[in-house]
């Protein structure tokens, strides 16, 4: 078996039950090079062992991807969105004030705001 290419299954749209079944034939290929390591098969078998594991996991990695990429879309729409579809950024930034929290404020300050304007300078040049 030839190296798979990411772009390849991405590109063909295969559908999910098509990248299964490679997924299948993968296995059963790699079930067979580790028989045939272990009753001491050629060297190019042996080499083939890690061509078809960086297979399979290059197609598991685009079953994911379209996986989740649906379900981001699904959930595009929602208010809620599962974690592991959350965007990650870094925890502080998690934890940040919304810009509509940050730009609340409470009915003093917004009463001295109104009787106390910043006040405004002509500057002559």
């Amino acid at each position: 078996m030839t190296k798979v290419k990411c772009y390849e299954l991405r590109k063909t749209g295969k559908s999910k039950e098509d990248l299964t079944k490679q997924l299948e034939e993968l296995k059963n290929e790699l079930s067979s090079l580790r028989v045939t390591k272990v009753t001491g098969g050629a060297a190019s078998k042996l080499s083939k062992i890690k061509v078809v594991r960086k297979n399979i996991a290059r197609v598991l990695t685009v079953i994911n991807e379209t996986q989740k990429g649906a379900l981001r879309q699904h959930y595009e729409t929602m208010k809620y969105a599962p974690i592991d579809l959350r965007q990650k950024k870094t925890r502080a930034i998690r934890r940040r004030l919304t810009k509509f929290e940050a730009e609340k404020v409470t009915s003093r300050v917004a009463k001295n705001q109104a009787l106390f304007p910043l006040r405004r300078y002509a500057v002559k040049a």
